[in-house]
């Protein structure tokens, strides 16, 4: 069963009030009040002279368990929000996996489906390695990555929704792990909802909470699993009044989504899954045998809702 055998999170430690974005994104003063009051968003994290693959590899050398076990990773799997990260023919993943005695590994990234996409890598990462035997060195593992630079106006802020952190994390996934069981994964892509292709912003707004709802449902029922069962939910960290109005949707109580690092951290684009989880180990709110759900929604090309359930 497909397991997260270790994680690791890197936030760099310069926080950036969101008072100061207005001026270089063009941000009207009602729309910091707005991020900040109605949403929650405070400040993020910027390291403006750490390059894309010094920010994923400080993530990736916090994994402990990597140390010595490098061998047995067979697969590296890149997951981020944006197409285009580097000017050709920079290549940031192979750069890391070199640079952490990886290059042996099948390297590649998933894209298309943005903020969503660390939830696909996961289940992507947990098939290659059940179909992978054993080698000399134990069990195959495959290393999930997730990071990305806000190098552009678009990779700063969603309008009237969200802003961007910069960070990266690192997953050691295994197929037989005995703790963090992947037992289920739900997930809708909703093609209609392009809004470069003319799609209305409006009926995303309006059917985002239902169809993130119906796939948090599908992945309870797959994991045979009501929804007062789970110990704690990992939200995507794209603002409160989502969570909340969220909440009162599917009848979710707000002390049980950790919610903490959208106020100090904001959405950190595929990494918040992973930056929430760490979280939650740190302040010891995961026991043995709890289950937790992780949701995530993708926009871009239309949209992915996404949902697992994992059992500690």
């Amino acid at each position: 069963m497909t397991a997260l055998d270790a994680v690791s999170v890197f936030l760099p430690s310069r926080r950036v009030p969101i008072e100061t974005l207005a001026a270089p994104l063009r941000l009207t003063e009602m729309q910091i009040r707005l991020f900040r009051r109605f949403h929650g968003l405070t400040e993020v994290r910027r390291a403006p002279d750490l390059p894309l693959p010094d920010l994923l590899r400080r993530a990736a050398n916090g994994l402990t368990a990597l140390r010595g076990a490098e061998r047995r990773v067979r697969f590296v799997l890149y997951a981020r929000a944006f197409p285009v990260v580097a000017p050709y023919p920079a290549n940031p993943l192979h750069d890391v996996c070199r640079a952490l005695g990886l290059g042996h590994a099948l390297a590649f990234t998933l894209t298309q489906q943005s903020c969503a996409g660390a939830l696909a890598a996961i289940d992507v990462a947990g098939k290659l390695l059940a179909a992978e035997p054993p080698g000399p060195d134990g069990d195959p593992l495959a290393l999930v990555l997730t990071g990305e630079k806000a190098f552009t106006r678009d990779a700063q802020f969603i309008p009237e929704t969200s802003v961007f952190s910069e960070g990266a994390s690192a997953c050691l996934v295994s197929a037989h792990g005995g703790r963090d069981r992947l037992l289920s994964y739900a997930y809708a892509q909703r093609g209609e909802f392009d809004v470069a292709g003319g799609a209305s912003p409006a009926r995303f707004q309006r059917e985002y909470r239902p169809a993130l709802a119906e796939v948090i449902d599908r992945a309870l029922k797959d994991a045979e699993t009501e929804l007062a069962d789970l110990r704690l939910v990992l939200p995507h960290n794209v603002n409160l009044l989502t969570w909340k109005r969220l909440g009162k949707l599917i009848g979710l109580p707000l002390d049980r989504v950790l919610l903490d690092n959208v106020t100090g951290t904001g959405h950190v684009f595929c990494a918040d899954a992973f930056v929430n989880y760490r979280t939650a180990r740190e302040r010891d709110l995961l026991r043995p045998g709890d289950r937790y759900l992780v949701a995530a929604v993708g926009a871009g090309d239309g949209a992915t809702f996404a949902a697992m359930v994992f059992e500690h």
